[in-house]
């Protein structure tokens, strides 16, 4: 009986045990994610692109915005908030952590006082030289010079690995085109001068090539070369794998001594847009960009926009096939032949079901 007695009183004093435990932890849990204080004073938080809620904890804590980062991130992963946004955010130490993850989780809340520019994949230079005369005083025209000027550009070709003197060929129209990464990018008051904003783009296209550093070396083609099919590539195809796809055509035409035959050398050669129509002679002109050009054989002087990612990597990764031909419907599906005869069944086809983009 003693026995079952004590096993009964040390099964209660578990029982107990744990409980109290269970209400130290939830208080501790309460305390921890509360307020750090009283003091409604606003500071401004920054969310920079590529933070997470969790890597926010340090900077969170060393402005006195949180008790604990063990708590709060406890918090964030039993109740998993929306997407971070970048920008500018107003907090206080007076707000616990279900307040400021509320504020952060919202988009609406953002108070960035930054300029921000977005340049998306396939822009050329023109494009982009627009974005930043609108976002600034500069003028478009202001800009293109920046980027053409020779002595500038000796001063990054020290700075940046991946430039050298090719981006300097008298042929090309810009010399950083295909250099400028696509992306979104904020811009504090004095950093919004020509310098500053290209530079930050050239930062992010360093960080970006550094994972496809030892595939360009040792791939045949130089840093130059692999954007400028990567740019071709861009225009050319829209999933990864057409894009690969499109990468293999190519290097399968440059292997063999073919011309590239790639329509929209031809429209960045004239300066004109895809949808504009060409004129018989700037289909045939014969100049640094225009691979229509029967007797130019390789690659184009330079690139002919900034190339996403997706496309550097299918420069780099080609699929490997015995196409040499490739044609692209009004849906932007790719249709890849070994001949001219199946390419011109395709077209025909495309033609006849009223898919045929030319």
């Amino acid at each position: 009986m003693k026995r079952k007695f004590s096993i009964r009183k040390f099964a209660l004093f578990l029982i107990v045990l744990s409980l109290i435990i269970a209400a130290i932890l939830v208080v501790s849990y309460k305390v921890g994610t509360g307020k750090v204080n009283n003091n409604t004073e606003i500071k401004n938080f920054t969310v920079e692109k590529g933070n997470t809620y969790i890597s926010l904890a340090p900077e969170l804590k060393k402005q006195n915005l949180i008790k604990s980062e063990l708590f709060y991130k406890l918090y964030i992963k039993m109740n998993k908030p929306n997407n971070l946004t970048a920008g500018m955010y107003e907090l206080s130490s007076n707000m616990d952590v279900k307040q400021i993850v509320n504020t952060l989780s919202n988009d609406d809340n953002v108070k960035d006082d930054r300029t921000h520019m977005t340049f998306r994949e396939g822009l050329n230079v023109r494009q982009v030289a627009d974005i930043i005369a609108k976002n600034t005083d500069f003028t478009a025209d202001e800009v293109i010079r920046k980027i053409n000027d020779k002595a500038y550009l000796d001063t990054l070709i020290n700075k940046y690995w991946f430039l050298t003197n090719d981006i300097k060929n008298n042929q090309i129209y810009y010399a950083l085109e295909g250099y400028l990464y696509p992306n979104t990018y904020y811009y504090k008051k004095e950093e919004l001068q020509i310098e500053k904003i290209i530079e930050k783009m050239l930062d992010e296209t360093a960080k970006q090539l550094e994972t496809y550093k030892t595939q360009i070396q040792s791939s045949g083609y130089s840093v130059h070369q692999i954007l400028t099919l990567a740019s071709l590539i861009e225009l050319e195809a829209v999933t990864d794998e057409d894009r690969k796809g499109v990468s293999g055509v190519f290097h399968n035409r440059l292997n063999n001594k073919w011309s590239l035959g790639s329509d929209v050398t031809t429209y960045y050669a004239a300066k004109k847009k895809m949808t504009e129509s060409l004129t018989k002679t700037e289909l045939n002109a014969c100049n640094g960009y225009n691979t229509r050009c029967t007797s130019m054989i390789g690659l184009p002087v330079g690139p002919i926009d900034s190339p996403s990612k997706s496309s550097i990597a299918a420069a780099v990764n080609p699929t490997k096939s015995n196409y040499y031909f490739f044609v692209a419907d009004k849906n932007k599906r790719v249709y890849f032949t070994k001949d001219s005869t199946e390419h011109n069944n395709i077209i025909n086809k495309l033609k006849k079901d009223g898919l045929w983009i030319g």
